[in-house]
């Protein structure tokens, strides 16, 4: 497998003091969330990194860990979608794409290696939601999420009744062909669209296939201060 890691962004939420690396380089206890994530990192042996906004501060230490780079020149206007498709001419076998935001259990790999598109579902994010943010923040933020006989069938979108049992990780698996057929059916649509509206658009369109895997380790996305601080504290 090859791995895409989505690092273009520049953390528009978090205080203006971290605002002077890409939002990857946010530290938890010394260490930064692409640091906190390269023990999953050395399980491919191709690794495939997007940079964008700051991308100097980045690139040494992409490097140094045997990363291919990849500027997003428009990292400004566009988003992961674009990102992702960027890496399209190194794409020789199955993939993994990672956001960059996130750190999570090396386990997870074990997911992963099944050979078939996959979407790793967090089943335990409403209790961790929940300290991060209001009861209301919570459904504005959270974003809808059905699972139909172990396949995606919605991803995306107002929550609109009641919590769906999981959440989206920021963690894909595409086999090679569904990559590319991705790849064409997003030349052809607004390619501002998010990921989550895209993989919903292409679920609908009967492009994707995906199965849902569930997962229950270790995992925080860091989107805001507080996200910072309850990492720093968690276990």
């Amino acid at each position: 497998m090859i791995l895409i890691y989505l690092a273009a962004g520049r953390g528009s939420r978090l205080p203006k003091k971290f605002r002077n690396n890409p939002k990857c380089l946010v530290k938890i206890k010394n260490e930064t969330l692409f640091g906190r994530n390269k023990d999953f990192f050395n399980f491919f042996k191709k690794k495939i990194i997007i940079t964008g906004y700051k991308k100097n501060k980045l690139e040494k230490l992409a490097r140094k860990m045997n990363f291919k780079i990849i500027y997003n020149k428009y990292y400004f206007k566009t988003n992961m979608v674009y990102s992702m498709f960027l890496a399209k001419r190194q794409i020789t076998e199955d993939v993994v794409i990672c956001y960059g935001d996130i750190i999570f259990d090396k386990k997870i790999i074990k997911i992963l290696r099944y050979t078939k598109n996959i979407l790793p579902v967090n089943i335990n994010w409403l209790n961790y939601w929940k300290k991060r943010m209001s009861y209301k923040k919570i459904l504005n933020d959270a974003e809808e999420l059905k699972i139909q006989k172990g396949k995606i069938t919605q991803i995306g979108g107002k929550i609109m009744n009641k919590f769906p049992k999981y959440q989206f990780l920021g963690i894909i698996k595409f086999k090679k062909e569904t990559f590319f057929n991705l790849s064409k059916f997003f030349n052809s649509q607004n390619q501002k669209i998010d990921m989550t509206s895209f993989l919903n658009k292409c679920i609908s369109e009967k492009i994707l296939n995906l199965n849902a895997t569930k997962y229950k380790n270790f995992w925080h996305e860091i989107d805001e201060n507080k996200d910072i601080i309850i990492a720093e504290t968690s276990k």
